[in-house]
């Protein structure tokens, strides 16, 4: 049996019962599991939500043996009815649901629990949509934006580095503000980044991205190289919400462009690979997925290619007919 691991400053409204036993699964998580402090805190989010509906539906700081099966079902079934002020998608209740379920699975393997209340329960059916990503023409009017009349030329130079790196390298947001200087081979043109699970990989760097980077870098006096490779105004390392309002202000600045995010490039980039010819199993490598299903949500192709890709790939697409019908 595990020991208890202290709640490591995680605080949950009205902390007792099931909620100090969610308090002890998050330490545990930060602790020996070593989750990212984006996944530690969704993980908060989501499970000091559930547990707060548990206290409202027992009435009082009710013991995670309080929890059932058609407890868990009523509270999804809430999520899927939504509010004005929660309109819950199937994603985000699945994601609540896999948190949940990760809460229990722990409570029984550390004895807490002898059965599992969500081990039965199935994950809603997500719904199919295709991600949007930028056709080739809107990404160079991106890359081209002018920085705006009040910007600095060193942020303005951050700025447009940022753009290139993540549309160049299909980076995550968290692997684009942990970098440092040094992890940019810039005479090799490659990059290497810390993915998810604390998995490293090496992605290559396109020239233009390259260029963007060493122009910031001499504005700044070419630094250490063990310091972070973007940094605020402050002179702290970049954040995932300072790279958004960069991706989001330099889309408002091309003429009727629609929102987007950084995750948009990352879309972008898989997409446009996919279109000039690479094959999903490289693709799923520069991304740093674990699954090849999880690279073709990220990837999608219009008719017309999938039409051409078929015309030439195919042997019987253009068979000549021999002889009568």
């Amino acid at each position: 049996m595990e020991t208890d691991h202290p709640a490591a400053g995680f605080q949950l409204a009205g902390q007792g019962g099931f909620m100090a036993q969610v308090a002890l699964f998050l330490g545990y998580l930060a602790t020996e599991r070593n989750a990212s402090p984006h996944t530690v805190a969704a993980y908060q989010n989501d499970l000091g939500q559930f547990a707060a509906f548990v206290r409202e539906q027992r009435g009082g700081e009710a013991d995670a043996a309080a929890v059932d099966y058609l407890l868990i079902r009523l509270y999804l079934a809430q999520l899927a009815a939504g509010d004005r002020r929660h309109p819950y998608r199937k994603s985000s209740i699945g994601r609540k649901l896999a948190a949940i379920r990760a809460l229990f699975v722990w409570l029984v393997r550390t004895g807490r629990l002898t059965t599992n209340p969500a081990e039965l329960i199935a994950t809603p059916k997500r719904d199919q949509h295709l991600p949007f990503h930028l056709d080739i023409d809107q990404t160079m009017a991106l890359m081209q934006t002018t920085p705006g009349p009040k910007q600095e030329a060193r942020e303005a130079a951050r700025d447009r580095a940022v753009l290139e790196l993540l549309y160049s390298s299909g980076l995550r947001v968290s692997e684009l503000t942990g970098l440092a200087v040094g992890d940019l081979d810039r005479a090799g043109g490659m990059v290497r980044v810390l993915g998810k699970g604390g998995k490293e990989r090496i992605v290559p760097v396109g020239s233009k991205a390259l260029e963007a980077v060493a122009s910031y870098l001499a504005l700044r006096g070419w630094p250490d190289e063990t310091m972070p490779l973007f940094l605020n105004t402050r002179g702290q390392r970049i954040n995932r919400r300072s790279v958004a309002r960069i991706v989001a202000r330099e889309a408002a600045r091309v003429e009727a462009f629609r929102a987007i995010s950084p995750h948009t490039l990352r879309h972008t980039f898989a997409t446009h690979l996919l279109e000039q010819g690479a094959d999903l199993r490289s693709i799923q490598e520069l991304l740093g997925h674990a699954s090849l299903s999880t690279t073709q949500k990220y990837t999608h192709l219009g008719l017309d290619r999938l039409m051409a890709v078929y015309d030439k790939a195919h042997p019987r697409a253009h068979e000549t007919k021999k002889g009568g019908t």
